[in-house]
Order: structure tokens, then C-alpha cells, then sequence
């Protein structure tokens, strides 16, 4: 508590008008007496000048005051460029000095603030947007009276994102001192995506530009960089240093395709964090090419024709042969169809433009020569994709087993065909198959695959009796005969139903069934969809939460091993979710690229953002912060190569900051707690001086 200044306040008896007006008449009349050198007229002046100093009533007023305590912020960042090297170490030796310093000051409060980056979505903003010093700075500042605000200390790097439009929008806390955590002339070596898209087309190739920034390296000096595809080295790029560089990436697949990209180390290099680059680019399918050739009219032709036109992301071509070469009536040939059978263009120059070959009931007629047949199998090799819906043709000597597509084929006929109602059922593996598992009506399993439910399917009454060469069989007949067969042929795959009467389920005979479902998981695996992959490692990130689906046709549980970015790994075993399915959960601490691995497959996730802006630079900079330096009259310093500086608290309006100290304002700010006053004019000591001078006159006057 401490006393101000006295101050003499009038507290008037009467309206300030009146007294005047009494004062101005006392002091005419008594001057006119003094005028005619009337005797008393002094003693009556001074009487009138009391009374008026009585009527004015003035008291002696003193506040009492209470002393505010200034508030020193200390900013420290603990952002991500900040924990490299012996940063963490430097800020934290920093931290003490000053918090050591300012514990020996009077009047003087210390709130500490600690900036991890952007606040707006947690660590993923925080790498996105990198370090918002100031906005933090503002939601600390904004609860502390101006007046009692001695300075602000930041312990940094002095990479700060925020800090150009802090500077250009002013009101800047005042004095602003920067402490540097790191060393001049530092050394690291960046490399950057400028460019690259997010998504491309399946099939071809997209375009990346990249850019590797090397301070201590001459323009166009060639720098090493890996190359990994989905996890598989690629080989390697030669780019020139500082400079852009563009190079083309393949999308073989539909999904999500994860690019990474490592630049060679250099010697003196701050880390190595920034010297890799990871990009995800999802290959997305343009308009699907469907050939689709009928072997005959027949029931089932139009549902084939239906499901295949219902997708719009479906070109269909489809061709039904409907009259044999060898049916001779004389007709013209040039009348035998609306438009030529473009059987060369077909199958011999734009057989690789198709992503699907569908043959429904097709048998040897002498349509298609036997080249064009081993065209279709070279086709399936290279990758391409083969459907067979066979009727009974299929087991008799007209079968294509019997052409070059016997080699492909998963089934060889038995020569029988069933005739009569049965019910196609889910076989085991077809319950551990996304292409078969949970079809509406299909039955149910346990998590151990036994069959607690039926299915509820309508029958068929036809089946081709085969024998599986290869394979895996997803539904079967009577007898476990197969019905459907899918199977994988060297880069390619193919698909063998052993039944034309699909068409049923579509009529909705005896409740039908999931023909146009069914069809499309079919249709879509023999075109890779990753969704539909009966082997497959399934990854989803939930911030810092990682799950990991497991998809298999076996009943196995391999443990999961998740390798994080610095290089440590993390085993957890499976949990069975189901038949051919498990899976597991992880927790991580870091942010980047991800590999988990079953032994077989590897997956690769990404936590967090792919292009960090707080490992954009790592050098310690001066330049970011110095223009708020200068513009509050603040001090910065290199802790580590030029010691820290020294404390001071300076008054208001003098410098706050020199060569090897920095000062913290002084602004002895108060609040009044109450006042103490007393009368100038006691009314006793007036009435005496009044009376005395009266009688003083009145005698005077007599003599």
C-alpha cells in the first residue's frame, strides 16, 4: 500500500454562482472602502475573504493506492522444428536463465506460455500450418491489462508462419524480445514436392515436380534420390540441386497409390526429417470397356446385358452371334446382320483397349479363328480380364476347352449336365471372400466358420458338372459341384460360372436372389478392384489411432508389425473378426509414413499430414522475427553462440534492450483502494479569525 500525492479539493456550501456573486460584492464594497481610506477596510476585507474561503470549503484529499505487479510473458516453442538437434536442450537452459532472473524482481508476475503449432485441428494443423506464435501470444496477451504488460520473451528457432501478417496488422506486444535456440550459418539440405496431383488415371502415368534446396551445394549439382512405389524400390532419380525437376509415376491400380521419395544425405546436416517426401495419388478407373459376346439368344442374355448397362462407369460392346457360318439358306451375306462382325478389330488390334471380356454360352462355331482365341489368352497373361458363363454346350464336343482357351479355364467338363432344382450355396472359402461374403440371403458362419444359417436363395435349375483344375471355388451345387470358380492366370484373371440360369434370380423365381450383386463383386475383382482383393491389408487412421483389417482366404492370425518413421516397430497380434477376416489396433506417437506388414503384404499409411510446413526449413532464422524486434524496441539474441543476455527492468520511455541485456518495462501501474481528506478551513479556527478581525475593525472605527 502506498500514499499519492495531496491534492486541496472545494467541496462549496453554497452553489458556486452565489458565492461569487457574495465575493465579487464583498470585495467592490471593501475595495471602495479601501479607495476612500475608510478605517477597518482591510480587517473587513480579510474578513470577506475568509468567509468566502469558509463557504468554498477546501479539503485536503490523499489516495491511497495499491501497487499493480507487472506481467512478463515468456513464449517458449516446443513446435516440431524445435525438437531437433540440441534445441530442446538449449530452449530448456534458456527457460531457466530467465525464469531464474525474473524470480529475484519486485512487482513483477511471470505467466508462461508453451506454442506446439497451429491450435485450430490439433498436430495435424500444426504441421500443416506450422507455428503460430503470435496467435497464441494474442489469446494470452488479450487477458492482461495493456498497462501492467513489462514485455514478451520467446524462446525459439525464430521460424514462426505466422509472424508477416502479425507484423503487417501491428498492435504488437511491447518490448518484444526473441531468444534463438539454434546456431548461424546452419546446414540442411530440403527436398519438396512443388507439384504433383492427388488423383490420376489408371493405366497412365502422372506427372511430379520436385525440388531439392541445398544452401551449401551449386545450382544444378546432381543430388541421389530413392524412389519406392507402394512400399517397392523403384530405382532411383538424379535431380539437380536447386533447381525443379519433373519426372512421370505409373498408376497400375485403382486406389491409393503412396509415392516416396528420400534424398541422399550430406555432411552437417541439422536432420534428415525433411529429406524424404511421401505423396498419395488415388488411380481412379476412367470408363470401364466391356466386351460382352453372347453365344446364342437365350433367358439370361438381357441380365448380363442389364447389370453391365447399369453401371454407368460401363462402356459396354456387346455382340450376339445370332446365326451359325455353317447354316446355309441362301441368304446374302451382306444381309445377314445389321452391321460386319468386327472380328479383327475386335480381337486382334483393340483386344488390349477392353478391361473385361465377358463370353456368355459362347461355343466353337467357327466365328472366331483359333488365333483370336490365343490372342484372348495372351491378353488374360499380360492382365486383362476373362468371364466364362457357360451353358450346356460347355461339356459337349463343341466346348472351349477343346480351343486355346482351355488353358486359361479353371474347370474342364465332366460331359454331364444337371438338370433339376437346387440351391446354390456359399462354400467356406466363399464366406472368407469379399467377393462372396455377406450376399443378401447367403447364408450366415460364425467367426469360426461354421454355418449357423442357410441360404435362403432361390433355386437354379441347370448346372454343367466340371471338374476344378485351379482356382478357388466361391459357390457350388449339389454334390459341392462348382458354380462359380475364380482364379488368377499370370498377370490376369479369369472367372468360370458353371450356369445359365443366373436369369432366374433376376425374374425373382422362388425369391430369387442377389444376381446383379453377385455379378458386379465379380466383374469388378477380375478388374482389380482393392476393395475386393481376397488377400489384402486394410489400413485406417483415426489422428494418432491406427487400424488394421486383415483380409485372407485362410484362417491363420500372423501377428502385424507396424514400423513407424524413426525406424522402431510395434508387433500386436490379430483378433479374428470373422471367417478370413481380423484385426488389430495401434497407437503412435509420431507423424509420417507408416509400413505394416503381416510377412506376406505390406501396407502403408500416413499419420498425419504428407507435406509438413514446420519441416518445410529447419535453419534457425533471425529474419522472420527481427521486424518485431525493431518495431517494439525489443532485443534478439543467439543463446548458444552469443550466451544469453542479462535481465533488467527499465522505466517507461527508455530503452529496452542492448548488446547483452534485454529490459522488461517498469509501468507501476495502481488502483485506487480509498482516500483520506481532512478540512483545509477547520470551522472552529474560522469562526475565531472571523470574530477577531470584526472586532479588530469595530475598534479601529471607534477610535
Amino acid at each position: 500500500m502506498t500514499l499519492g500525492a495531496v491534492n486541496i479539493v472545494f467541496d462549496p456550501l453554497i452553489p458556486w454562482l452565489v458565492l461569487a456573486l457574495i465575493s465579487t460584492s464583498a470585495l467592490i464594497l471593501s475595495l471602495l472602502g479601501v479607495w476612500r481610506r475608510a478605517t477597518g477596510s482591510v480587517c473587513r476585507l480579510t474578513v470577506f475573504i475568509i468567509l468566502a474561503g469558509v463557504l468554498a470549503n477546501p479539503t485536503l484529499v490523499q489516495e491511497q493506492r495499491e501497487t499493480k505487479p507487472d506481467i512478463a510473458v515468456i513464449a517458449v516453442d516446443e513446435s516440431a522444428s524445435q525438437m531437433i538437434g540440441d534445441r530442446p536442450e538449449t530452449s530448456a537452459m534458456a527457460r531457466r536463465h530467465i525464469l531464474t532472473a525474473l524470480d529475484g524482481m519486485a512487482d513483477l508476475e511471470v505467466r508462461t506460455v508453451t506454442v506446439r503449432g497451429a491450435r485450430s485441428g490439433g498436430a495435424d494443423d500444426a504441421l500443416r500450418q506450422g507455428t503460430d506464435l503470435f496467435r497464441t501470444l494474442d489469446r494470452v496477451i488479450g487477458e492482461i491489462p495493456r498497462d501492467r504488460l513489462a514485455g514478451v520473451i520467446t524462446i525459439t528457432d525464430g521460424q514462426v508462419h505466422d509472424a508477416k501478417r502479425a507484423i503487417a496488422r501491428g498492435n504488437l506486444p511491447t518490448p518484444f524480445h526473441v531468444i534463438l535456440t539454434g546456431r548461424r550459418h546452419e546446414t540442411d539440405r530440403r527436398l519438396r514436392i512443388d507439384h504433383a496431383p492427388t488423383f490420376g488415371m489408371v493405366g497412365r502415368d502422372v506427372k511430379m515436380t520436385i525440388r531439392v534446396d541445398d544452401p551449401d551445394s551449386g545450382d544444378g549439382e546432381p543430388v541421389s534420390i530413392g524412389f519406392r512405389v507402394d512400399g517397392i524400390e523403384s530405382g532411383t532419380l538424379t535431380v539437380p540441386a536447386n533447381r525443379s525437376h519433373s519426372f512421370t509415376v505409373p498408376l497400375d491400380h485403382a486406389g491409393e497409390t503412396i509415392v516416396e521419395l528420400v534424398a541422399g544425405p550430406r555432411s552437417g546436416e541439422l536432420s534428415l526429417i525433411n529429406n524424404q517426401a511421401v505423396q498419395a495419388i488415388s488411380g481412379v478407373r476412367d470408363r470401364l470397356r466391356v466386351l460382352l459376346v453372347s453365344g446364342a439368344p437365350h433367358s439370361g442374355e438381357r441380365t448380363w446385358r442389364n447389370i453391365l448397362k447399369s453401371d454407368p462407369s460401363v462402356d459396354l460392346v456387346h455382340f450376339t452371334i445370332l446365326r451359325p457360318p455353317e447354316k446355309q439358306d441362301g441368304t446374302p451375306v451382306q444381309e445377314l446382320s445389321l452391321i460386319p462382325f468386327p472380328i479383327k478389330e475386335l480381337f486382334e488390334l483393340n483386344l488390349p483397349d477392353f478391361d473385361l471380356i465377358v463370353f456368355d454360352r459362347y461355343r466353337r462355331r467357327g466365328v472366331l479363328a483359333r488365333n483370336y482365341l490365343s490372342n484372348i489368352v495372351n491378353y488374360v497373361k499380360e492382365g486383362g480380364a476373362f468371364l466364362e458363363a457357360s451353358g450346356p454346350t460347355f461339356s459337349g464336343h463343341l466346348s472351349l476347352t477343346r480351343t486355346p482357351l482351355g488353358a486359361i479355364l479353371p474347370a474342364t467338363p465332366t460331359g454331364a449336365v444337371t438338370n433339376g432344382g437346387y440351391r446354390p450355396r456359399v462354400t467356406d472359402i466363399g464366406f472368407r471372400h469379399p467377393v462372396t461374403v455377406d450376399l443378401p440371403g447367403g447364408g450366415r458362419v460364425d467367426s469360426v466358420g461354421k454355418r449357423v444359417e442357410a441360404a435362403s436363395w432361390g433355386r437354379w435349375l441347370r448346372l454343367v458338372d466340371a471338374d476344378q483344375k485351379r482356382g478357388v471355388v466361391l459357390i457350388d451345387g449339389p454334390g459341392e459341384r462348382p458354380v462359380l470358380i475364380l482364379d488368377r492366370v499370370g498377370k490376369g484373371r479369369v472367372a468360370h460360372l458353371l450356369s445359365d440360369h443366373i436369369w432366374l434370380w433376376s425374374r425373382g423365381y422362388e425369391g430369387g436372389g442377389p444376381q446383379a450383386e453377385m455379378l458386379r463383386r465379380t466383374a469388378h475383382w477380375l478388374m482389380k478392384e482393392p476393395d475386393l482383393e481376397e488377400d489384402q491389408l486394410q489400413v485406417s487412421v483415426d489422428a494418432t489411432r491406427i487400424r488394421v483389417r486383415r483380409w485372407a482366404l485362410d484362417n491363420d492370425l500372423p501377428d502385424i508389425t507396424m514400423t513407424k518413421p524413426d525406424g522402431t516397430t510395434v508387433v500386436r497380434v490379430l483378433s479374428r473378426q470373422g471367417p478370413g477376416r481380423s484385426s488389430a489396433q495401434f497407437e503412435t506417437d509420431q507423424v509420417g509414413l507408416h509400413r505394416f506388414s503381416d510377412n506376406d503384404r505390406i501396407r502403408l499409411a500416413a499419420v498425419g499430414v504428407l507435406k509438413p510446413v514446420e519441416y518445410d526449413d529447419l535453419r534457425t532464422a533471425d529474419s522472420i522475427l527481427m521486424p518485431a524486434v525493431e518495431a517494439t524496441g525489443g532485443g534478439l539474441h543467439w543463446a548458444i553462440e552469443d550466451g544469453l543476455p542479462d535481465l533488467r527492468r527499465v522505466r517507461a520511455g527508455r530503452a529496452t534492450a542492448g548488446q547483452n541485456w534485454i529490459g522488461l518495462r517498469a509501468n507501476e501501474d495502481y488502483v485506487v483502494t480509498g482516500v483520506a481528506s481532512a478540512p483545509l478551513l477547520p470551522g472552529l479556527l474560522a469562526l475565531l479569525l472571523i470574530l477577531g478581525l470584526a472586532i479588530i475593525a469595530w475598534h479601529r472605527e471607534g477610535t
